[in-house]
């Protein structure tokens, strides 16, 4: 006698179309009969979000100068490099000869700054 699997498979959906102030999304419990039952495959996120989504209606966002100024220094930031080779380069280079020299008031005076800058 062949032994069947059962799963619980918790599937939530939510509908950002239409959701009121009392309206909740709540999760639907059903059962899954694994290969030997007879209820369809389960369809990946993607592709229930595909199939549920409502045709496009051609809506517009504007978005405000402050919203479009954040994005512009995102995709600079983007695109600027994380590290400064040429004043890395400038800094090993002075280790190595002995000639680098650390300025121990500018250190401190930094240090002053970052710390009113987070305390207040």
């Amino acid at each position: 006698m062949e032994r069947q699997e059962t799963k619980k498979v918790i599937v939530m959906t939510v509908d950002f179309n239409g959701i009121g102030n009392s309206q909740v999304n709540n999760p639907r419990t059903t059962t899954d009969k694994g290969a030997a039952g007879k209820q369809p495959a389960q369809q990946a996120p993607a592709e229930q979000a595909k199939s549920q989504a409502p045709a496009a209606r051609g809506e517009n966002v504007n978005l405000s100068k402050q919203a479009r100024d954040i994005r512009q220094l995102g995709e600079k930031l983007e695109s600027a490099p994380e590290v400064d080779d040429s004043r890395v380069e400038q800094i090993r280079a002075a280790l190595a000869d002995g000639s680098y020299k650390v300025d121990a008031e500018k250190v401190a005076q930094k240090m002053l700054e970052m710390d009113e800058s987070i305390f207040g």
